[in-house]
């Protein structure tokens, strides 16, 4: 017996169907049939194509009776559609006068912003149809994933390690040695290496289906194309051709079940979304679903229609407007709930903070939102507290104590300091502390500390060019930022000079050291600790080839860099005073302040004037961090091209000091580090050390 409330009232061919049910947005499968539910405020009219799997024109059109919309939703129950092999789309009618925002056309068929599996895209670079008016089509997915248990592992931040990569790049190269490269599948085949390195959470790069063909181009007998993914075309809905069943459609398994083995394995999860901007453009660009849908609503438009384009890519979403707001909510609280994420970066996230007017707010409702969403209520935020538009607000981003931040500041200041910038020290000192200058009201959790990320120069890149290399971005070199703070140590690019090359590994060191010392939440970039390079190209966005794929057999040649790494994190999940996330750094159990910083000789540095060289000290108090004894991290720093002597701070009777870290190149697993009984220690031009007290 068929309820009443999904009793077929209406026929077209072989398909009954009545009116729907409003939530939720999107297509949601039912009994014998599917719901559709969709927005749009201020059309006139809509009509519902179905089409067969890869056919160019729908097998029928559903116009909605004006009975089917519920306020400004349109909504029908569909019975009778094969779910494996039907696709679907809108056509909106209404008002087109782009002066006052209004882009309706009856003709262009849009894809359903709620769609949770996009068609058309399921082989990474193929060349979709000329001649199909609808590229992009929405296709129905059954939430019947076996999830054998797993949810979120809501680690908390404090103890995180995150390491940000591309899905494609870390496994493209023929040197990965996967048997699905480029693909989720083959990543799932590298976790034993992610597990090996230390680190806990990954940051994976945009997910959401985009179009990678968008403003594809050729320069110097290469294709380039939309390679990071900053250009969504549907938010609900991963990236089809990351998976290698993507042509089976299987993409939404193959991705939870990469979930679930990281998860198994101690790994979350986090990812990067882009909702400052849609992959529609300005008033040149496609329709694919938005502009069609309802412009007015889910851009921020000027008096006159233009779009404002705070994101640098054409448009920028009206992030604050109730709708938008709602459906961005319903996004993360999907990906949340159905594919078990443990967090979100978002993309230039102060439009997150713009009214409708592009003004910035002081308490944005979308932030305040998300901050205080309860689905979302133990997932990890991050923002990238800066726009397109000028708007920066490092260190002052609406959080709510909530919201944690890619802290700019940070990576600025270290690189300016290990490249011999003793102006900085002052500055390093607080970052070293989790930045309390910044976030002294809330706790280092709110810094995200970083020396490299996707955008900009690999850390090998850093200590090896004075200057950008874009040349194969096929714009003169114009794109990328030109202020990199980085120093090539005395040749540009690869070189055979041995002492270049020593420094620069010296350099790689001493960042890497400084970072995972810091309070804060430490990210690193994929790659960068087998000495991965992009030959200097600090903007590859368009790369798909060798200059942004990581090269494996780097891990070979700079294996020792790799175990450096591994143990330095190894140290800092070994001590807890490191990741502490408060900013009391007086004197604790061990009768020494928790934090300190100290000159050549201890306890002699003035904190506020210039200096190449510091050190500091940890004192971890087993009581307070339920350690088994009491221990003394002891970390010196020598940004000088000369050598100096540090002489260490008497510590308590019976404790000794063990050497855990040089950045010649030594490293120890913790607690097997090596007896070193003098009083100093010698740190040569540009070098760092670290040493323990037991």
């Amino acid at each position: 017996m068929i309820p009443i409330d999904t009793f077929p009232t209406n026929k077209i061919g072989k398909l009954q169907y009545r009116i729907g049910r409003v939530f939720p947005f999107g297509a949601t499968i039912i009994d014998g049939g599917v719901n559709f539910s969709i927005f749009s405020k201020e059309a006139t009219g809509c009509t519902l194509l179905l089409y067969h799997h890869g056919h160019r024109k729908p097998f029928v059109k559903i116009p909605f009776p004006q009975e089917f919309r519920i306020g400004d939703v349109y909504t029908m129950m569909v019975f009778g559609i094969d779910i494996e092999t039907t696709e679907y789309g809108y056509c909106f009618d209404g008002m087109y006068d782009p002066s006052r925002g209004l882009r309706y056309n009856k003709d262009r068929i849009l894809l359903d912003p709620y769609a949770k599996s996009v068609s058309g895209r399921s082989v990474w670079g193929r060349k979709p149809d000329p001649e199909n008016p609808f590229p992009h089509r929405g296709q129905f997915v059954y939430e019947d994933y076996d999830w054998e248990g797993d949810k979120p592992l809501e680690y908390s931040p404090k103890d995180l390690v995150i390491y940000e990569m591309h899905v494609r790049s870390f496994t493209k190269h023929p040197s990965s040695g996967v048997k699905r490269k480029g693909t989720f599948s083959g990543l799932l085949e590298k976790i034993p290496y992610l597990k090996e390195l230390g680190v806990n959470c990954i940051e994976l790069m945009p997910i959401f289906e985009f179009d990678e063909l968008e403003n594809t181009r050729e320069s110097g007998g290469k294709r380039l194309v939309n390679y990071w993914g900053y250009s969504t075309v549907c938010f609900f809905a991963p990236k089809a051709g990351y998976a290698a069943s993507a042509p089976f459609g299987m993409e939404v398994d193959e991705l939870k079940n990469l979930i679930k083995h990281l998860h198994r394995n101690g790994i979350e999860v986090i990812l990067d979304v882009v909702f400052n901007h849609t992959a529609e453009g300005n008033g040149d660009g496609p329709y694919i679903s938005y502009k069609g849908i309802d412009n007015r609503n889910y851009y921020l438009l000027t008096p006159d229609g233009e779009y404002y384009n705070f994101s640098g890519c054409g448009n920028t979403m009206n992030c604050n407007n109730a709708v938008v707001r709602n459906m961005i909510l319903d996004c993360l609280r999907y990906w949340i709930s159905a594919y078990h994420i443990d967090g979100f970066r978002f993309d230039l996230a102060s439009i997150l903070t713009r009214d409708e007017d592009g003004a910035p707010m002081m308490s944005p409702p979308l932030v305040e939102s998300l901050a205080q969403d309860p689905v979302l209520g133990r997932a990890m935020l991050i923002a990238e507290a800066w726009d397109a538009g000028g708007l920066y607000q490092v260190g002052n981003f609406p959080s709510w104590n909530r919201w944690a931040e890619w802290n700019g500041r940070y990576r600025d200041c270290v690189r300016r300091f290990i490249k011999g910038g003793a102006e900085q020290a002052p500055e390093l000192f607080r970052r070293i502390r989790g930045s309390d200058d910044m976030y002294g009201a809330r706790s280092s959790l709110a810094s995200v500390n970083f020396i490299t990320c996707h955008d900009g120069f690999t850390l090998n890149d850093l200590v090896s060019y004075n200057e950008k290399h874009n040349e194969a971005n096929g714009e003169d070199n114009r794109d990328g930022c030109s202020d990199n703070d980085s120093w090539n140590c005395g040749a540009e690019g690869e070189t055979g000079d041995p002492e270049i090359n020593a420094l620069r590994q010296r350099q790689i060191r001493n960042f890497l050291t400084i970072l995972l010392i810091s309070r804060g939440i430490p990210m690193l970039l994929s790659g960068d600790e087998f000495g991965n390079t992009q030959w200097g190209n600090n903007n590859a966005y368009c790369q798909d080839n060798e200059i942004s794929y990581l090269d494996w057999e780097n891990l070979k040649t700079n294996q020792n860099l790799f175990h450096y790494v591994r143990d330095l994190i190894a140290f800092r999940s070994a001590h807890p005073v490191l990741r502490d996330a408060g900013y009391d750094f007086g004197q604790n159990g061990t009768g020494y302040p928790e934090l300190s910083f100290h000159g050549t000789k201890p306890w002699e540095l003035d904190e506020n004037a210039s200096t190449h060289t510091f050190a500091c000290l940890f004192a971890e108090d087993h009581a307070k961090f339920a350690t088994k004894k009491d221990c003394f991290i002891y970390a010196a720093f020598n940004a000088h091209w000369e050598e100096h002597d540090f002489s260490f701070p008497v510590i308590p009777a019976g404790m000794k000091w063990y050497l855990a870290f040089e950045s010649s190149g030594i490293s120890s697993v913790p607690g097997k580090e090596k007896p070193f009984t003098e009083p100093a220690i010698w740190i040569g031009p540009r070098s760092s050390a670290v040493l323990i007290a037991r």
